[in-house]
């Protein structure tokens, strides 16, 4: 004998059964419908049902951005390129058009003196010898000549650093330019957009102390600046004159420059 259905709208609540708390008591792995790892069932027979591990214990830097507070700094940075200068210094300024954006400017490397401080250093110690030597002979004359001497030595050293404390070599958005010479000011530039290749050289010394030697070529034609030597970092240079080269805006959204329009169509600035 059949019971007869309600009709539709009046079906009474629906009593729980033995075979709807299976799908809840089966282990997940052996629900042969289960698609998904990891603690997750699929769709069953009898119906759906999901198992959810425990969860997780949050770290220091998510509960720090809960809390609106900023992460730690990593301790490591792939951080390759130098940091860009903010204002060009007064001996830079004076060359520089308004519109043109300066990149940065750098000192050569202190090796540029190298010379210059081994001539020091032997001068001194042979000014030290003579002296002793001819005041025990009693000729204060040439005492004092070798005086003289050793003075104009350091006048002399003092010249060729002041020359190497003058001497810049600049990046702008545009070029790059050489500037030289205290009395007699030398300023050689090259147009970023007529660089057709570009190289550095590292002797051992070089990578041990961290200076190199620039070499540029501008369509096959000799140019002022066709070697820039002693240039300190060299592969953070090297990579910061390819970026201004082939990815400028990546150095204008590092400044945080970057606005609609604000690049031209032809050259990218």
């Amino acid at each position: 004998m059949t019971t007869p259905q309600p009709p539709d709208g009046d079906e009474p609540p629906r009593r729980w059964q033995d075979q709807d708390t299976e799908q809840f008591s089966r282990p997940p792995g052996d629900d042969p419908s289960s698609t998904m790892s990891g603690g997750y069932g699929g769709a069953a027979s009898g119906g759906a049902y999901y198992v959810v591990d425990e969860p997780l214990p949050l770290t220091e830097e998510e509960l720090a951005g809960l809390r609106g507070e900023s992460a730690p700094p990593p301790l490591l940075t792939t951080k390759r390129v130098m940091p860009l200068e903010d204002e060009p210094s007064g001996v830079v300024q004076r060359y520089l058009f308004p519109t043109e954006k300066f990149r940065g400017e750098w000192k050569r490397h202190w090796i540029e003196l190298g010379k210059e401080i081994g001539i020091g250093l032997a001068a001194t110690l042979l000014m030290g010898y003579a002296t002793g030597y001819l005041a025990k002979k009693n000729i204060p004359s040439g005492v004092t000549i070798v005086i003289v001497l050793w003075l104009l030595v350091l006048l002399w050293i003092g010249w060729r650093i002041g020359d190497w404390w003058f001497d810049r070599f600049i990046l702008t958005n545009k070029r790059v330019m050489v500037i030289s010479g205290i009395i007699t000011r030398n300023v050689a530039m090259m147009p970023l957009v007529r660089v057709t290749d570009m190289k550095y050289v590292q002797s051992p010394l070089g990578r041990l102390l961290k200076y190199g030697t620039f070499e540029l070529e501008s369509a096959g034609q000799d140019q002022a600046l066709r070697k820039v030597e002693n240039l300190p970092n060299p592969n953070e240079l090297y990579l910061r004159i390819v970026e201004e080269m082939y990815e400028p805006e990546a150095v204008e959204a590092r400044l945080g420059r970057v606005a609609e329009g604000e690049y031209g169509e032809e050259d990218g600035t």
